[in-house]
C-alpha cells in the first residue's frame, strides 16, 4: 500500500494503545491549516496548502463527527506533480468509524477509495470496500477483519486522545490500515522529543514519530512527523519522502483548539 501524498501522511498519526484513550481531544469547529513545501534541486519552494476541518453532524440517523482533509498543490507545483486530494471520514462520538472516502488526483492518476463500516455484533466489524480505479473500473470487496481496522482519518482522530508518556525512543507499534482495496500492516516508531517552529511564528514542544511501510522485505520510512506534546497531539510539521523528491508540511494556523507554545 504505497502512500506518497500529504493526505495519507498527515492523518496516520499516533496509533497509541486504545485502552489509553481519555476524552475527545478536539471539538466541533476545529480547523487546522498547513503550508506545503517541496524540495527540488536542494531548494525549498512553497508548493501548496492543506487544511482539516471537523464538525458535528448526522450520519444515517445517528450523531457523528465529520472530518474533512483537503490538499492542494500550487500552480507552480503542478508543473512538477499535480496533487488534488479530498478525504472525508464519519465517526461516532465514541470515535468508531462509520464511513471513509478519498478522492485523489496525483500526477496523471485519479482514483476514489471508499470504506463502509458496519458492526453486526459487539466486538465484531465488517467493512465493504469500493475503489474507482485510475482506469475507470469499479471494484468492490467485503471483509470481516478479526481486529478493529481504521482508515487514515478515523485512526488519527481516535488516536489524538491517547497518552504516550511511557514511551522510550525506539518504541514501535504495528497496526492494520484499510482503504478501498486492501487491509495492510503499517508501523509507527517513536524517536523522542524536540522543538519545532511553525509557520504561525510559534515554537512548540513536540513528539517525533516516524511512519514506515514494509517494502522489498524491509521497513521503509515514508515520513517523520512532529506532533504537539500535549493532550491534542496536533501535527506541527511533517517531513515526507515522495516519488518526486522530499516535502514538508508546516502548521500555519489552528482554530478551535488551544495550543500551548513555548512563549505561553
Amino acid at each position: 500500500m504505497k502512500k506518497h501524498c500529504l493526505s495519507i501522511v498527515l492523518f496516520l498519526l499516533l496509533n497509541l494503545p486504545l485502552q489509553a484513550q481519555q476524552s475527545l481531544p478536539f471539538q466541533a469547529g476545529e480547523f487546522l491549516s498547513y503550508n506545503l513545501y517541496y524540495n527540488w534541486q536542494f531548494v525549498w519552494i512553497k508548493a501548496g496548502s492543506a487544511s482539516m476541518y471537523t464538525v458535528k453532524t448526522m450520519y444515517e440517523g445517528q450523531t457523528a463527527y465529520r472530518t474533512s482533509l483537503i490538499t492542494r498543490g500550487s500552480t507552480k507545483a503542478d508543473q512538477y506533480f499535480v496533487m488534488r486530494d479530498t478525504l472525508l471520514s464519519y465517526l461516532t462520538p465514541a470515535l468508531t468509524p462509520l464511513y471513509y472516502r478519498k478522492g485523489a488526483r496525483e500526477g496523471k492518476r485519479y482514483y476514489v477509495d471508499e470504506v463502509f463500516y458496519t458492526y453486526p455484533s459487539p466486538g465484531r466489524s465488517h467493512v465493504r470496500q469500493h475503489q474507482l480505479t485510475s482506469k475507470g473500473l469499479h471494484e468492490w470487496r467485503e471483509k470481516a477483519p478479526v481486529k478493529p481496522v481504521y482508515d487514515m482519518l478515523s485512526m488519527f482522530q481516535r488516536a489524538r486522545g491517547f497518552n504516550p508518556s511511557g514511551w522510550q525512543p525506539g518504541h514501535t507499534i504495528d497496526f492494520p490500515m484499510v482503504d478501498g482495496h486492501k487491509i495492510e500492516t503499517a508501523r509507527l516508531k517513536y524517536r523522542g522529543k524536540t522543538t519545532i517552529k511553525a509557520d504561525d511564528g510559534q515554537r512548540y514542544d513536540c513528539l517525533k514519530i516516524s511512519y514506515l511501510e514494509f517494502e522489498d522485505n524491509k521497513w521503509k520510512e515514508i515520513v517523520t512527523f512532529f506532533v504537539t506534546d500535549d493532550a491534542h497531539h496536533v501535527p506541527v510539521q511533517l517531513d515526507m519522502n515522495l516519488r518526486v523528491g522530499t516535502a514538508k508540511a508546516i502548521l500555519q494556523n489552528a482554530k478551535g483548539v488551544q495550543l500551548k507554545s513555548q512563549h505561553q
